[in-house]
């Protein structure tokens, strides 16, 4: 045997980032190796933030020094040793760009591929394949330009670009109506404080003074008074320098101005009080000019087989193949053959329902991931690693068997397929398990088990003792105590819908992805009048946005009464016990840690000597609240934090009460000062669902919140939405997970199939009648899942 045939593991030894213990493990290479454990136990820590983390560090390497300088710095792992590894090609849940011209299309090349494919076969004829585009402009310019050659002279030239954006809407496909009522009052002057705008302060130098000292306005003066001039200069004025106070500005009309600062970014990735201001004061219409195709005129009249590329990118993929495939022209038939092959993968991974026109920020985690994979599932490389991070989220039962198809066929091309995974389908297809726990946070990061899928289940271990959980049906159902009713419900694929969701009861609404499920739930109930008046709750997938200084603390808002209570006892103000206020230490800022920038090397970010990590100032952390300073208070985990406030020195109500909730959501091995940046996203869904269960609302709408649960935790989440129900709420849950199906009350089953095969209501009663007839793929995967 060569010596080379000798590495065919990848090992770790004394692995210490984030939760890790010293952890030592050996992955076998070519092979599908499952990590599982609760959440919170390390798996991403290991699989990650370790073994890839590393080897996209060292690939990094191989580039020269001034190419490293445009790429991200990555540090190297806390780890002893770790040899064996390869390529690693990362397919994880993070949410696409959320821009407003950013399309399945163009994230995956289908869009270019197809947009040479226009440009060589389209008549008319109407230029290049930026002709086609929506994100390339046309442009014209003439001039004279000096050329330097021997002797310099200025020469005519003429510039011309054809480019497929659609001028009017600037090839995002809908165009905004501002509401200036929104912006500002009328009846007093910019000295008064006119601005009506979230962020616009008074003393602004920024924003609201440019405007009051510019010279080209009277601050004084109400702005219902302005002459025509004033009014234009006001609203709608170029960019101009001005200078105030001795400081050149740029001063610009209100309406570009929140059109650039607000209007260009996706609505989704504004924060909630911006997102709130946007909604009041714009209006999104579909563009009249090109009829929210995005494109010119030109681009839409060029034509293949009486197709242009609007009506193209408009078609579910699936259908896109077919026609693509009905092309007969041997003149770009290598182009035909990718394009082929891209959309047959869309549909092989069950995304045919899809269409290329679809902005990204409107996929689902899971959907997102999806379509990451679809560049890797016609590769030609083998001998990479693989690494997915839960790759079965937002999949119903019958699509995870064809996913679970996926990651072999990977692994049989001579790959190794790293997968972090909590349900059993696929822990059942593993080569290799590696179970990680036995706990979370500081109660986990250890190796518990290491082996073969059987081996696991006769290993004692959580995981092991719960993988063949099966949840009963419910011998008896709640009734309904009323209906909110949903009518002509055309959202998307749905057709002219009609249905009642019963009230008082936990009622799941289920399908195979793309049936229908999300567009009947956020594109039609919430979007009706009658979900208004019954004050909903939503409780989705979408991102937690803040920094590193952000964490469950402060998101939760349970810093509020810690802070009072810490300033109450020692007789100060409470913003002292803000790291990111007056108590921060003055050497980091609060930050706790302070960063060297190395250029294209790995920045290095030390504990601050000062605060020794502490983040808050010296004199801060001599006040304490029941014998702890605030920085101790913040290392707590919640289960500490719960007990400490709940009785003696310390006792807060209003704190306990906002724990009791994280502690039911099962978020008790979290820290309350551990930043946000670093929790999974079922963590981040359950940390949403803890702070809005002290909402009036009455009813809760939930999206998977099974996501990135543990088997053991889902009986725990059973639990906590029954105690909703009994508490007067009414809960409707989107989900898959058969475990949720079976403990409901009311099902509402959407198909038959994806896109235009889906959309209609295929069955609605109690979970018992769709598993005794077996009418639906939903019915026949729960009657086999509970053994009916």
């Amino acid at each position: 045997m060569s010596r080379a045939d000798s590495h065919d593991v990848i090992r770790v030894h004394g692995a210490r980032v984030h939760n890790l213990k010293d952890v030592d493990v050996e992955i076998p290479k070519r092979r599908l190796t499952v990590f599982t454990g609760v959440s919170g136990s390390g798996k991403s820590s290991l699989v990650f933030d370790t073994v890839a983390a590393e080897s996209q560090r060292l690939i990094n390497e191989t580039y020269s020094a001034f190419v490293q300088g445009f790429m991200p710095a990555l540090s190297r792992p806390d780890v002893d040793v770790l040899d064996g590894l390869t390529t690693v090609i990362t397919v994880d849940q993070r949410r696409m760009g959320a821009d407003p011209r950013s399309t399945v299309g163009t994230a995956t090349d289908a869009s270019a591929i197809l947009r040479i494919l226009f440009s060589r076969l389209g008549t008319p004829h109407i230029g290049p394949p930026g002709a086609y585009a929506f994100n390339v402009p046309s442009v014209r310019a003439a001039g004279a330009i000096t050329v330097d050659r021997g002797t310099r002279k200025a020469v005519k030239a003429t510039f011309e670009r054809t480019g497929g954006m659609c001028p009017r809407c600037e090839g995002r496909g809908t165009v905004s109506d501002i509401d200036l009522t929104q912006l500002y009052d009328d009846s007093k002057s910019l000295a008064e404080g006119a601005f009506t705008i979230p962020g616009w302060k008074s003393d602004s130098f920024w924003t609201v003074r440019v405007y009051a000292e510019s010279g080209l306005l009277d601050p004084h003066k109400p702005i219902r008074d302005f002459s025509e001039q004033e009014m234009r200069d006001f609203l709608h004025r170029e960019p101009t320098k001005v200078k105030v106070e001795g400081v050149n500005l740029t001063y610009e009309g209100l309406i570009p101005k929140i059109q650039k600062s607000m209007l260009s970014k996706d609505k989704e990735s504004l924060q909630p009080h911006i997102r709130a201001f946007v909604e009041r004061a714009v209006t999104f219409t579909t563009c009249p000019a090109c009829d929210g195709t995005r494109l010119t005129e030109g681009a839409r009249s060029s034509k293949i087989a009486g197709i242009s590329i609007a009506d193209a990118c408009a078609m579910q993929i699936s259908d896109l193949a077919a026609w693509v495939r009905g092309l007969d022209e041997p003149s770009v038939a290598p182009l035909l053959a990718a394009l082929s092959v891209t959309l047959d993968s869309f549909t092989e991974i069950g995304l045919g329902y899809l269409a290329l026109d679809r902005p990204t920020g409107t996929l689902s985690g899971g959907e997102s991931q999806r379509v990451k994979m679809v560049r890797q599932l016609g590769s030609a490389l083998t001998d990479v690693t693989y690494v997915f991070d839960e790759p079965t989220v937002g999949l119903h039962p019958h699509d995870i068997r064809r996913m679970n198809d996926l990651l072999l066929r990977l692994r049989d091309k001579g790959n190794t397929v790293l997968v972090v995974e909590h349900k059993p389908e696929t822990i059942a297809i593993a080569d290799h398990v590696v179970d990680l726990g036995p706990g979370a946070g500081s109660a986990g990061g250890t190796v518990c088990f290491e082996g073969t899928v059987e081996g696991l289940r006769a290993s004692g271990t959580t995981t092991g003792r719960h993988l063949d959980d099966r949840a009963a049906l419910k011998p008896d159902v709640r009734k309904p105590t009323g209906f909110l009713p949903v009518r002509g419900a055309d959202a998307n694929n749905l057709k002219n819908l009609d249905v009642d969701i019963p009230l008082g009861v936990l009622c799941v609404v289920t399908g195979v992805a793309g049936s229908g499920k999300s567009s009947l739930v956020h594109g039609s109930l919430l979007k009706s009048p009658v979900a208004a008046e019954a004050g909903v709750v939503v409780v989705d997938q979408s991102p937690i946005r803040g920094s590193r200084r952000s964490n469950p603390a402060t998101y939760t808002g349970l810093l509020d009464p810690i802070r009072k209570a810490f300033a109450k006892a020692n007789g100060v103000k409470p913003a002292l016990f803000s790291a990111n206020s007056e108590g921060a230490c003055p050497g980091c800022n609060g930050a706790g840690v302070v960063y060297t920038d190395l250029a294209m090397m790995a920045g290095v970010a030390s504990t601050c000597e000062e605060c020794d990590g502490r983040r808050f100032s010296a004199d801060v952390l001599g006040y304490t609240l029941g014998g702890r300073d605030i920085s101790e208070v913040l290392a707590m985990s919640v289960t500490q934090a719960a007990s400490f406030f709940a009785e003696g020195d310390a006792r807060t109500p209003a704190a306990h009460t906002v724990l009791t909730r994280l502690l039911d959501v099962g978020l008790g091995y979290l820290t309350i000062g551990q930043p946000l940046t670093t929790l999974s996203g079922g963590e981040r869904q359950r940390l949403k669902l803890a702070t809005h269960m002290g909402d009036k609302g009455g009813v809760y709408v939930l999206d998977e919140p099974t996501t990135g649960l543990h088997l053991a935790d889902v009986a725990h989440l059973l639990t906590l939405l029954d105690r909703l129900v009994d508490a007067g709420k009414s809960v409707i849950v989107v989900e898959h997970h058969q475990a949720v199906m079976a403990h409901a009350d009311w099902i509402l089953d959407l198909g038959p199939g994806a896109g235009h095969a889906g959309g209609t209501l295929i069955f609605e009663g109690t979970p018992a009648d769709l598993a005794t007839t077996r009418a639906t793929l939903t019915g026949e995967h729960l009657a086999e899942y509970v053994g009916a």
